[in-house]
């Protein structure tokens, strides 16, 4: 690590942090439309999430200060916890415990997986300390971070490994829906600006304004999408709660989402993560396969349609998955039923799983 530090102070600094901070974000926006526009015309699935996160990449690592507004970020979860709601009628709480042992096993296999490979790193001696247990955790990203600075990792590799994999899952799972599934998708064009229901509206902003004070009164970790997500599938159902979320908000919540992932790959992160680099990808790119494998198996002894599978057991990302399930033709409430259980899984039981492995004797210490 000595060596990455002097290397960071010894590196000449990119031009674009010199530049006034209004030009760079007019930098971002137009590198985003610049990125965006191609994957639109090629109808890949999230363009809107993925053009402003290539963006963002981009301009991190060009050492730029900007960054999204903490407050902003937290209502586009919210928002997009909103999408997840939409899809997560009762009647799928009855599918997940009519078909538990398919969510179970489902679950259970990514989480061991995940970890199974953090544990791996960590023998290897391939990120320091225990920073690899805690950026294996496939969900829970804040939460980890967190967790991971109280312990003594270095949250900066553990911010790494955690936003890289959510790229490589949302550029996967976009690939994937785009030209591996003939046939799965829907093209058709977007109503940019349709009527919208002024109530159903109001109700729905009020869920996302009750969920970000509930999560801010009582400390929920991730609350800001569990809430609302929790909170609107339950009043969809109970309450004839009816979601609207205009075309519009939905592609701003989804840039603001890119933007805010892209620029957390800071120059000083990617210098400090190089070496370990292939390893990390390695391993990143073999839970992404394993996953594959799962969800080949899901079609094979489940009869779960290939896209549908695949984006249910793609590790992480829920938010992007979310995205991307909504602009295809797959079963969204078995997707988001899996994503949003593994989620809810990581959360509680990540932290205390990846403290115990860490302090295992057989573990390398710092």
């Amino acid at each position: 690590m000595d060596d990455i530090r002097r290397a960071d102070s010894a590196a000449p600094r990119f031009a674009l942090r010199g530049l006034p901070l209004p030009l760079q974000w007019v930098l971002l926006i137009g590198l985003s439309v610049v990125v965006l526009v191609p994957l639109e015309l090629v109808h890949l699935p999230a363009a809107l999430l993925l053009g402003p996160m290539v963006a963002a990449i981009a301009m991190g690592a060009g050492d730029v200060k900007i960054k999204v507004p903490a407050a902003a970020f937290t209502v586009a979860q919210a928002v997009i916890g909103c999408l997840m709601a939409r899809a997560l009628p009762a009647s799928i709480f009855v599918e997940l415990a009519r078909q538990w042992p398919i969510y179970l096993i489902g679950i259970g296999s990514v989480i061991a997986v995940a970890f199974g490979l953090g544990i791996l790193l960590t023998r290897l001696r391939v990120l320091p300390g225990t920073t690899a247990i805690w950026g294996s955790a496939p969900g829970a990203s804040t939460a980890m971070i967190l967790m991971a600075d109280a312990f003594g990792a270095d949250t900066r590799l553990v911010a790494f490994m955690l936003y890289l994999r959510v790229v490589l899952v949302a550029f996967a799972a976009s690939i994937v829906s785009r030209f591996f599934v003939s046939g799965e998708m829907v093209q058709v064009a977007t109503p940019w600006f349709p009527p919208v229901a002024a109530i159903p509206f109001a109700e729905t902003m009020a869920i996302v304004v009750v969920s970000l004070v509930a999560s801010r009164l009582f400390k929920v970790p991730a609350g800001a999408i569990i809430l609302p997500m929790l909170l609107g599938a339950a009043l969809q159902d109970l309450a004839g709660l009816q979601i609207e979320l205009p075309p519009v908000l939905l592609a701003v919540c989804y840039t603001l989402v890119g933007w805010t992932i892209g620029l957390r790959f800071t120059r000083d992160i990617l210098l400090h993560a190089a070496r370990a680099l292939p390893a990390v990808l390695g391993s990143m790119l073999a839970l992404l396969a394993i996953c594959a494998l799962f969800a080949v198996a899901l079609v094979q002894f489940a009869g779960i349609d290939p896209l549908s599978a695949y984006l249910a057991t793609s590790p992480g990302g829920a938010d992007s998955v979310a995205i991307i399930a909504a602009s295809t033709r797959v079963d969204v409430p078995f997707v988001m039923a899996m994503q949003a259980g593994r989620f809810i899984v990581v959360l509680l039981i990540g932290p205390p799983l990846a403290r115990f492995i860490a302090t295992r004797s057989w573990m390398p210490k710092a």
